[in-house]
């Protein structure tokens, strides 16, 4: 079984339905079965690198809401995101551009490690309040994911490095009608759109390992004499003498 994830590093609830999809997975017996598949998604492709405006500022200026309505805003995504055991920092989180980060996590997907950035990343954005805009972080995110430092710096430093893969899963995300993340894709038959509860993807994961992994069906070939030889209900027949 397959899943594809299109999210984007500074998307809250990209961070949050990875976790419920991360604790549904924890409970499934076929785990091992399961490739989990990162792909790219930019909220904003025109966004700007981090100018130094908060998050809460951003936020209303976008909207057009008042600085208040958006902290109250952040706040409740906040208290979503404690309850799947993740801190959000919107005090100090540097809102940027994503594009480069996400040239950073195909390189580690050719390196082995895309599962390791792509949770180094969000921890950093999140949590930690890093600019993911900022070529050194990346570098050195990269670095604690397991990338040799100053591989990951080269990459980063050449703008074309790794640009046309993400333009790829966007491309795919168009074709696929995909307007906001995260999206989770399974088996490329079943969508599942947004951070939905974990019983959500719980029933689509068994679902989907169902339809693959059928019950085999058994042809009967015992014939009729062997009607009055079963035990079933916990009984059993009993032959009729007088015939």
């Amino acid at each position: 079984m397959k899943i594809e994830v299109w999210s984007d590093f500074v998307c809250p609830f990209c961070y949050i339905g990875k976790r419920r999809l991360e604790e549904a997975l924890a409970q499934f017996p076929n785990r091992d079965s399961v490739e989990l598949e990162f792909k790219s998604f930019e909220l904003d492709p025109n966004a700007e690198k981090f100018s130094g405006k908060n998050i809460h500022e951003a936020l209303a200026e976008k909207y057009g809401m008042t600085i208040e309505q958006a902290r109250n805003a952040n706040a409740g995504v906040g208290q979503q995101a404690a309850t799947v055991g993740l801190s959000f920092n919107f005090e100090d989180m540097k809102p940027t551009n994503t594009f480069d980060a996400h040239r950073l996590a195909k390189f580690a997907k050719t390196q082995g490690k895309e599962a390791l950035i792509t949770e180094e990343l969000l921890h950093a954005y999140f949590t930690d309040s890093k600019d993911l805009g900022n070529l050194e972080v990346l570098a050195d995110l990269g670095s604690q994911a397991g990338l040799d430092r100053q591989e990951a710096m080269q990459v980063l430093e050449d703008k074309n490095a790794y640009s046309n893969d993400v333009r790829i899963d966007e491309a795919i995300a168009q074709q696929y009608g995909v307007t906001g993340v995260p999206f989770f894709v399974i088996n490329q038959k079943y969508a599942i759109s947004g951070a939905q509860p974990k019983e959500t993807f719980v029933n689509a994961i068994q679902k989907v390992w169902l339809e693959e992994n059928p019950a085999p069906k058994l042809q009967d070939l015992s014939g009729n004499s062997a009607l009055d030889a079963s035990c079933s209900d916990g009984s059993c027949a009993v032959p009729n003498d007088k015939e």
